[in-house]
């Protein structure tokens, strides 16, 4: 912004001072030329006063006075009978014999006047004078010369006033944006600083009002967390303890085993959930996609199997040791995968097939099944609440596929609906994890 200011600024001040200068400069240039001309006509006038021009064939030689001009005298024929000059009379001789009074013209750098000879009162010839135009154009040279040196102070100045203009405008502008990077990385508490710019300032009150109402609100949504943390795990805890008392007293059957699992599975899963809510760092953490693409295997293949829907992976990756290694937390793209089966089970029909691939730096895990597809608006699938436009939206463990895109996105990934219908195809992106994090 500083740099087109002073740009912007200082080209309308150059066009300013071309816009003065130009016709001021051709106006002081016709104004030299003229006063040049007029002081050869009053020198050709005062030399009038020494000649005297014989009457037609008398033989007295016409004297001149002494000159640094070139002078000439003419007839009333337009002859020249004395002097330096052309034989015939120019225009501008011809102009003071018919009109009986000074000509002048200016004509290839050089200056003519012409003033008639009288004879009583009538025209009895013309004397012509020559000067050369040097005096004019010196003075016109050094006029142009001032000119130039005015507009170079000028726009020098005005360039001085654009940068203090520009640092005085930057300067509120980059603590504004200082400001607003802090609160877009969760300082709540950055403020921005007045610059005495009304509009920036207004802008400045608007993103303190801003930062005041985000704070409030992840206040709220930080003790909504923390409570909802201990009322969820306290139950759990409860439930988990009555069934291990269960196991104690009748032996630990397989309905009693499936049960624990699904607690431990529901305990792990508002853990994961909770710290995703609650920003909590994770680390480099990497996510192995053939190892967590097992265990939700391990879980469903039974389920879906008794339906008489076979679970297939496919797994197409390079030959490296760490090729499906993802830069995400495992425990949440489990979640993802979870729910994206349990989508396939209750929504879909036939085979349900979970893929595994890479593409350049990024890994897509694709999760299909044999059914009509999603009808409407693909989109509309990923909306949190309600049944939207006829279509279901499938939910795992208490988690639908908005909080699973949601878990995605807060993951550096992305969850789309790559093919609809028919046999719809969902595909979870996920950067693959550099060689430092596979280490």
């Amino acid at each position: 912004m500083r740099r087109r200011l002073i740009v912007a600024i200082v080209a309308v001040a150059a066009a300013a001072v071309a816009l003065f200068a130009l016709p001021l400069g051709i106006a002081l240039d016709r104004s030299y030329r003229d006063e040049e001309l007029l002081r050869l006509q009053r020198d050709a006038v005062a030399a009038t006063r020494t000649i005297d021009l014989p009457p037609a064939g008398a033989e007295d030689p016409v004297e001149l006075p002494p000159s640094s001009d070139a002078l000439a005298v003419y007839d009333r024929a337009g002859r020249r009978v004395a002097g330096r000059g052309p034989d015939r009379a120019d225009a501008v001789v011809l102009a003071a014999l018919r009109g009986g009074s000074p000509a002048d013209r200016a004509d290839d750098g050089q200056l003519l006047a012409a003033v008639p000879l009288l004879a009583g009162e009538r025209v009895n010839g013309a004397l012509r004078a020559q000067r050369s135009g040097a005096a004019a154009g010196h003075d016109t040279r050094d006029a142009w010369l001032a000119l130039l040196a005015v507009a170079a102070v000028v726009i020098a100045l005005s360039a001085l006033a654009a940068l203090l203009l520009g640092r005085r405008l930057a300067r509120p502008t980059e603590r504004l944006a200082d400001a607003a990077r802090r609160l877009g990385d969760g300082d709540f508490s950055a403020r921005a600083p007045r610059g005495g710019v009304v509009e920036l300032d207004a802008v400045a009150a608007a993103l303190d009002a801003t930062a005041r109402r985000l704070d409030a609100l992840v206040t709220r949504e930080r003790a909504f967390s923390a409570d909802a943390s201990h009322q969820l795990r306290t139950p759990l805890a409860a439930l988990r303890l009555e069934l291990e008392a269960l196991e104690l007293r009748n032996g630990a059957s397989p309905e009693l085993r499936a049960a624990q699992a699904q607690v431990e599975r529901l305990q792990g899963t508002v853990e994961t959930l909770l710290s995703v809510a609650r920003d909590v760092p994770r680390g480099d953490t990497t996510a192995d996609l053939p190892a967590i693409t097992e265990a939700v295997v391990a879980r469903w293949r039974e389920r879906l199997a008794a339906a008489a829907r076979p679970l297939h992976v496919a797994v197409e990756l390079p030959p490296a040791s760490a090729a499906g290694t993802a830069a995400a937390s495992p425990r949440v793209v489990e979640e993802i995968v979870e729910v994206l089966v349990a989508n396939a089970d209750r929504h879909g029909a036939g085979a349900v097939t979970i893929a595994i691939r890479r593409s350049g730096e990024t890994l897509a895990l694709d999760v299909a099944d044999e059914g009509a597809g999603i009808a409407g608006e693909p989109e509309r699938i990923f909306a949190r609440r309600g049944d939207d436009g006829g279509v279901a939206v499938a939910a795992g463990h208490g988690i639908g596929l908005a909080l699973a895109r949601s878990l995605a996105h807060a993951e550096g990934g992305r969850l789309v609906l790559s093919r609809a219908a028919p046999a719809p195809v969902f595909t979870l992106w996920l950067p693959a994890a550099r060689a430092t994090k596979r280490a």
